[in-house]
């Protein structure tokens, strides 16, 4: 059943903005430019507003709401949890934390058995930079450009946008390089296999000119999350597998973004049959009702701290109630088939639908995805690739973008924007039904935006 927002209530609303522009400070916002909408209620793929106008949420929450939101058999499991044990110190055994462990290890690749528990997705990144150093004993960490890890102090230097330059620290032992993307190929490739050589040559060369002796780990997103959801070509993680392998380095995968069902897999690891030594998880673990990431943890890491202590901890380290929300969330994933209903519909519906939008609309230079996980590139002009606006525009250069976000809301779609990009996320229990609604909204949306098309 569609679910229907509550008796419109402007005044609620109303009331509900004043006091956070009065008091909550928004992350990655200019405080006064601003104008976060009032939401009144969510369910399932829907979320409203206090006037009672309802939105299909393209955006599951940041990517995280895999199961969408409310789902009763999670909000229960947090209900009993709390009936039961609020809370309790980390250094404990707790039945929510250890069958949330059990059930993450049975769904991670190879031997990633351990699980250190945190508070999100940044942090999880944190933590396993901490531990491939003192693995490895070693200094410098590798990362991608086009890449988000988090907005903490490590995690933000890892990453590879804009969001990282205000916070860049220069010194946090940070060496960045190119991934493969052949849309906008750093390598003059003209093939996916020319652009996963030339990826992998350049990326062997980085770590000779930085001293292969002094590089702990490479961290990468198993496929880029924000950045454009960019799905490296065959044969890339394994290639990067190899040259930790040959050089003694940690292969470290963020899979907080693209893990849990969202690629069609329980991680997009699978895709590839690549196994790290580290994988960082957050947000789809338990569809992000209460905060939980973690870090998974291979034997021979694992047993760098068998009798060594780890110098590191939280206090909310496996809490019980985010622990049962992700026991509750697994469950019902295995029971309803989301994984699969990733998979088949992102196959079936999804991608056949964005790509007859990019037939239609000149706006789309390119499609790229998989499962509940696509990207619709933005452009003024085909040939060239000319971006729709420019890298990191913002104001009147961005107003294009901001057109096409507003026409996609008009029609009832809350849309996912960064920079050049649409993104068509929407949770992963997703509906045939919405998302040819969804693929409906975008389609008239881009209509706008093919009005700054050349």
């Amino acid at each position: 059943m569609t679910p229907q927002p509550s008796q419109p209530n402007p005044a609620a609303g109303a009331a509900v903005k004043a006091a956070d522009r009065a008091h909550v400070f928004h992350s990655w916002s200019a405080q006064e430019l601003i104008d976060p909408l009032a939401v009144a209620g969510a369910e399932g793929s829907y979320f409203w507003d206090y006037d009672g106008r309802r939105y299909l949420d393209f955006t599951s929450g940041l990517v995280y709401t895999n199961i969408g939101y409310q789902h009763p058999k999670v909000v229960a499991a947090i209900q009993e949890q709390a009936a039961r044990m609020t809370t309790f110190a980390p250094a404990f055994a707790v039945e929510a934390r250890s069958e949330a462990a059990r059930l993450i290890a049975e769904r991670t690749p190879g031997d990633l058995d351990k699980i250190f528990f945190t508070n999100g997705g940044a942090d999880a990144v944190e933590h396993a930079i901490r531990m491939a150093r003192l693995h490895t004993g070693r200094p410098k960490v590798l990362s991608a450009y086009r890449s988000y890890h988090g907005g903490t102090q490590q995690a933000v230097n890892l990453t590879g946008d804009p969001r990282r330059w205000p916070s860049d620290s220069g010194s946090a032992g940070v060496v960045h390089f190119w991934a493969p993307f052949l849309y906008r190929s750093r390598f003059y490739a003209e093939t996916e296999e020319q652009e996963c050589a030339r990826a992998l040559e350049h990326l062997e060369t980085t770590i000779a000119f930085e001293g292969p002796s002094t590089v702990a780990a490479i961290v990468l997103e198993t496929i880029p999350g924000t950045a454009g959801i960019m799905v490296p070509p065959p044969g890339y993680l394994a290639g990067v597998r190899e040259l930790c392998d040959k050089y003694g380095i940690v292969f470290v995968l963020d899979e907080v973004m693209a893990g849990f069902g969202r690629t069609g897999e329980w991680f997009a690891a699978d895709l590839s049959g690549v196994v790290p030594d580290l994988m960082t998880f957050a947000k789809g673990v338990n569809s992000g009702y209460v905060p939980l990431g973690g870090v998974a943890i291979s034997g021979a890491i694992a047993q760098t701290f068998g009798k060594r202590p780890y110098p590191g901890g939280l206090t909310y380290s496996g809490h019980p109630l985010a622990c049962a929300a992700a026991v509750a969330t697994i469950n019902v994933m295995a029971e309803e088939g989301v994984v699969d209903n990733a998979r088949r519909l992102g196959a079936e519906v999804l991608e056949p639908g964005l790509r007859q939008l990019a037939e239609r609309h000149p706006s789309v230079g390119e499609v790229r995805g998989v499962g509940m996980f696509w990207a619709l590139e933005l452009v003024r002009n085909r040939e060239t690739r000319e971006p729709l606006v420019p890298y990191n525009a913002s104001g009147e250069a961005n107003a294009p973008m901001a057109a096409f976000g507003a026409a996609a809301k008009a029609h009832g779609l809350w849309p996912f924007i960064n920079m050049n990009r649409t993104h068509a996320v929407p949770p992963c229990n997703v509906t045939e039904a919405e998302l040819k609604e969804g693929l409906a909204a975008l389609d008239a949306a881009l209509s706008v935006a093919d009005e700054h098309t050349a």
